[in-house]
């Protein structure tokens, strides 16, 4: 029902955006982004049909095997809680299952393992904390700067309200507006006055978008590691349009503010967001997220948010 569509002006920017031969910065830069999360734009849109279901599974199934590794163990502590999830972390990301015990038995080591910084955690323990991190938002505004894979930088405001709604604006000279309304996601350049809409299933924004998430059963966690000033979790997400999205998320040393993202897209075009001024809890307008479909209601409800502002 909802692939791509086109509404209120013919044409669309994706498409003009392939007909220039010299787009501006903003605009190629802002597409650049918009393919890391749909898939580049020579793709087709793919009929409406839910993520594949075989992504879910493929997370869960070596946890049989992390449950008999850990009765394997002498220590006491691989029982703790979270320790079969670690198993299967490793295992799915193709370390040998020694590996992951020595990382289990140097954080139960660790003096400071029950201090702030999350540098000699376990994987299990750092993923609970992002999990929670995402859990416990229930809004999350900030700005934004974005770097593609030319290099070229576009800044901008970013707005959340969970579940599924997201909103980037981004700074001038770009027209363009990002909106997603918990169903779609629509692109929008308010100078041509068009809009793509996509699946919301389609973008690996998932971490941000859905009331709950489960890192490791949602996506395919395949690394976690300690990078200067921080903690780096890496996944791929096989449900975005076009193939695997590879996904980084960054946070502090605390875990408590994640600082940027980076999503590699299925044709290896990277793109890096960076964020700051992050507050989570802060309310926000919802009229931000509507989104038109071209129905007399929303035609209604579009005049009533345009008289009330």
């Amino acid at each position: 029902m909802i692939g791509r569509r086109h509404s209120l002006l013919a044409g669309s920017l994706l498409v003009l955006a392939g007909i220039l031969a010299e787009p501006r910065p903003a605009e190629a830069q802002v597409t650049s982004f918009l393919d890391s999360l749909f898939g580049r734009k020579e793709e087709p849109a793919p009929a409406p049909q839910p993520a594949p279901p075989a992504a879910k599974p493929q997370a869960a199934k070596p946890a049989p095997k992390a449950a008999k590794d850990a009765k394997a163990a002498p220590d006491k502590a691989a029982d703790k809680p979270g320790t079969e999830k670690t198993g299967s972390l490793k295992a799915g990301a193709g370390k040998p299952a020694a590996e992951a015990k020595e990382a289990k038995v140097a954080a139960i080591g660790a003096p400071s393992a029950g201090a702030a910084t999350f540098a000699d955690a376990d994987p299990a323990t750092i993923l609970a904390q992002a999990n929670g991190y995402f859990n416990g938002m229930t809004t999350l505004t900030g700005t934004f700067l974005q770097i593609g894979a030319d290099g070229r930088r576009i800044g901008g405001k970013l707005t959340v309200a969970k579940p599924g709604r997201l909103r980037f604006d981004y700074d001038e000279p770009s027209p363009l507006q990002v909106v997603a309304d918990g169903t779609s996601v629509a692109v929008r350049d308010r100078k041509l006055s068009t809009q793509d809409l996509y699946f919301i299933a389609q973008t690996p924004l998932k971490f941000l978008l859905r009331e709950k998430i489960d890192l490791a059963r949602d996506l395919s966690v395949t690394d976690i590691a300690n990078d200067p000033g921080g903690v780096r979790i890496s996944l791929e997400d096989r449900s975005t349009l076009g193939g695997t999205s590879k996904i980084q998320l960054f946070f502090d040393a605390e875990m408590k503010t994640l600082s940027q993202w980076r999503i590699t897209d299925p044709q290896g075009y990277l793109t890096t967001v960076q964020l700051t001024n992050l507050q989570k809890g802060k309310s926000v307008d919802t009229a931000l997220f509507f989104i038109n479909y071209g129905r007399s209601e929303d035609k209604a409800m579009q005049q009533q948010i345009q008289q009330q502002h």
